[in-house]
């Protein structure tokens, strides 16, 4: 029996049902058309057999989509009656037993998870897609690849180039893992209710090798932060509470890193905030 996807019109019914209202607070905004969850499965080349795991599944439109792909779902779902519904939605939409497993739980906080997923693929809520991308990344090495729908101004944040308009502290720690491209635009009308931002499709592989110790990463966060919250200062400035408290002694830091202690962090990319953090 084929695996088959939810409409707009089941996706209301089910919201009804469960006295569900979509919420700001939660950033629940629920994907209606059964073309873009294809499509984001098909962005992800999620393969027969792979161990996806899907953060925020909500009703189940992607959920279904990524079943109907063929591989395993360790869904996480915060709220308690969505996650308490989506075995039964899933059952009745073809899904073989033990194909999903339901995680009832904060992403934020979760530290385990069943088996060892590898690939990443979400509709994230706007207001926390950034913290759970890295805390994913940090806590789940298993995963290799994946692709998240974000706000737009989110989205090209995350995949942003030194030097840009966009590029922050988001940025920063995202390369940390690997690259990060933009894969699509994504139209509001999917969405249910429609949202007044921008959607995009942001896609990401994690790099063989790691780029550093754990030890490392946690000082270079501490420098990218720094340098951004005064991004408009020079590093020796921005940095200098977290390099010794003064600018003499950051610029001192700098030029053993071999960072101009004049430039400001938007210039720089990952490995010199990491060279930044070995020579502190």
């Amino acid at each position: 029996m084929p695996v088959t996807l939810l409409g707009a019109a089941e996706i209301r019914a089910l919201a009804a049902e469960l006295e569900v209202t979509p919420t700001k607070k939660l950033g629940q905004n629920f994907v209606v058309d059964a073309n873009s969850v294809r499509r984001i499965v098909h962005v992800a080349q999620v393969a027969p057999g792979e161990h996806v795991v899907e953060v925020g599944p909500g009703l189940g439109s992607l959920t279904l989509a990524i079943l109907e792909a063929g591989a395993t779902v360790t869904a996480v779902e915060i709220d308690h009656r969505l996650a308490a519904r989506l075995p039964e939605t899933a059952a009745a939409h073809g899904v073989p037993d033990g194909a999903l497993e339901v995680v009832d739980a904060d992403a934020l906080r979760l530290t385990e998870l069943p088996g060892d997923p590898e690939v990443l693929v979400a509709n994230l809520p706007y207001n926390v897609s950034v913290p759970v991308l890295l805390h994913f990344l940090e806590s789940f090495p298993s995963i290799r690849r994946g692709v998240v729908m974000v706000q737009a101004e989110v989205g090209e944040r995350l995949a942003a180039p030194p030097g840009s308009k966009t590029y922050g502290a988001p940025s920063v720690k995202a390369a940390w893992y690997g690259p990060w491209r933009l894969a699509g635009k994504v139209s509001r009308q999917v969405f249910w209710p429609v949202p007044n931002v921008d959607s995009v499709l942001v896609a990401f592989t994690r790099d063989d090798e790691l780029r550093g110790t754990e030890a490392e990463r946690v000082r270079t966060f501490q420098i990218v932060d720094a340098a951004f919250q005064q991004r408009r200062k020079m590093l020796r400035q921005a940095v200098s509470g977290v390099l010794g408290g003064s600018a003499a002694s950051a610029s001192a830091i700098l030029e053993r890193a071999g960072v101009a202690p004049t430039a400001r962090g938007e210039e720089l990319g990952v490995e010199d905030f990491l060279r930044i953090a070995q020579a502190s």
